[in-house]
């Protein structure tokens, strides 16, 4: 599996010929660099919530790409209403079958809506379990006791987890997920994009590693092998 880490919270992943790109921001995030917006290939597109720092550009991504886009019933819905035609809805509940393998989507602790501050229904996280790998997606959480439900599902190769603080977790609690989720591969986001949300990365990597983690911190444009 490959990792491309665009900046803020969006990534994409690729596992078995697919491509997940995950909560479409480039459009004024200031962590994305140089990077051609209508150039981006997608299969998949996977919306954790509805924030602006999240769905910046997913109508015009899901426009241009024609990826199949998988969000809550909500976000699902405004997709439809705003044009895009490939929208499935998912809720927490069992996992879903699809070309690459099955998604689930599990329980975060945030706060969903969109940039005119109407609902978009519950935020989530994704685990998928596929032949060429499993990952957890966390999405914005805080740190629950709901992760420890995860290893019932898959064996994790890695898992992206947000580590900024203020609105989810931090590297501390990170280390906390990682335990939960039984997985010792953690890609960080959501972090250092604004100052209400920098990080002391060097101090978080030595953390991790005292721990027995690794904590992986690709810089925008990068892409890494898991």
């Amino acid at each position: 599996m490959k990792l491309t880490f665009y900046g803020h919270a969006t990534y994409s992943v690729e596992v078995n010929g697919k491509t997940f790109l995950f909560d479409p921001f480039f459009t004024g995030n200031p962590s994305v660099k140089n990077v051609d917006i209508d150039s981006i290939k997608a299969d998949y597109l996977f919306i954790t919530h509805g924030h602006g720092d999240h769905t910046g550009d997913l109508l015009r991504v899901a426009k241009k790409t024609g990826a199949q886009c998988v969000a809550s019933a909500e976000i699902a819905g405004w997709l439809s209403k705003n044009g895009v035609e490939r929208v499935h809805p998912l809720n927490h509940g069992g996992p879903k079958g699809f070309d690459f393998g099955k998604v689930r989507a599990v329980n975060a602790v945030h706060s969903s809506s969109f940039s005119d501050g109407s609902y978009a229904g519950n935020p989530l996280g994704f685990v998928f379990t596929t032949p060429g790998g499993n990952f957890y997606a966390a999405g914005d959480t805080a740190l629950t006791m709901d992760m420890q439900l995860i290893p019932l599902w898959a064996k994790l190769e890695f898992a992206v987890l947000p580590i900024g603080g203020n609105y989810t977790m931090d590297p501390g609690d990170a280390i906390h997920a990682s335990d939960f989720i039984k997985c010792n591969r953690i890609v960080g986001v959501h972090y250092n994009t604004w100052p209400i949300i920098a990080i002391d990365t060097d101090k978080a990597k030595a953390d991790f590693k005292a721990a027995g983690k690794e904590l992986l911190l690709p810089k925008p444009g990068e892409t890494i092998t898991l």
